[in-house]
């Protein structure tokens, strides 16, 4: 059984954390648009079987869920892989952008090094939002990647505060772009299988439901006769006593 660790990162009220009126006039937060990714992750790995999957954030966005029990949450379960998805900020209305992928900066594993690459390159593929940071594969002392025992990458899908990404990110397209892409990493390399879903063969007997049995031929016909009116087809067939 393959074991996933997935967070939505922050929460709906923290701090700061939100789309600049001048680019959003939603100033939309950064919990929902990393809520909405991961929720979509969820719904599109129902679809397969073999893992099991938690959520170390409150998935409702109302309590702030340290960082600290959201890693130790993922250490007891014996996740095989950690995933915290998050959107980045510090264009300051400029262009520019894109998205990045963070490993913990002392990691030599090369099992969270290839999840890195393999979730930055899937979203890429899947998205286009490439940007133009110029460490897309980062590292970084994050205490997520730091405190985790498995592979852990922190995911930074886009900037809240850049002219470029901010019309992108906020759309459900987007989310479901990224979904995918980290669906196709995860069902790759856990080894996962589609659910079978078993289609019912056909019956192609034939069969007849008897309606009702008359000693009297007119009660019979009368019956008959309701039969066809509501578009059923309908015979007499006497029966010897």
């Amino acid at each position: 059984m393959f074991k996933i660790a997935l967070t939505a990162g922050h929460y709906r009220h923290t701090a700061g954390k939100r789309c600049p009126i001048s680019l959003d006039p939603n100033e939309t937060r950064e919990w929902v648009l990393n809520d909405r990714i991961a929720d979509k992750v969820e719904k599109l790995l129902s679809a397969y079987e073999g893992y099991s999957l938690i959520r170390t954030d409150d998935t409702a966005g109302e309590k702030a869920v340290e960082v600290s029990d959201r890693t130790k949450a993922a250490n007891s379960f014996g996740a095989d892989v950690y995933i915290s998805i998050h959107h980045n900020a510090g264009i300051m209305g400029g262009t520019g952008g894109g998205i990045v992928a963070y490993v913990y900066n002392k990691t030599t594993n090369p099992v969270t090094l290839e999840w890195q690459k393999e979730l930055y390159d899937a979203l890429i593929k899947h998205t286009g939002l490439k940007g133009n940071r110029a460490t897309p594969l980062a590292k970084a002392n994050l205490q997520e990647c730091r405190e985790t025992v498995m592979p852990a990458v922190l995911l930074e899908l886009g900037f809240m505060d850049s002219a470029t990404d901010v019309p992108i990110i906020l759309t459900d397209d987007y989310a479901t772009k990224c979904a995918n892409a980290i669906v196709e990493v995860i069902v790759a390399k856990g080894g996962l299988a589609k659910k079978v879903i078993e289609t019912p063969v056909a019956d192609t007997k034939l069969y007849r439901v008897q309606v009702g049995a008359f000693s009297n031929r007119q009660n019979a016909e009368k019956l008959v006769a309701e039969l066809k009116a509501k578009g059923f087809e309908a015979i007499i067939k006497a029966e010897p006593k």
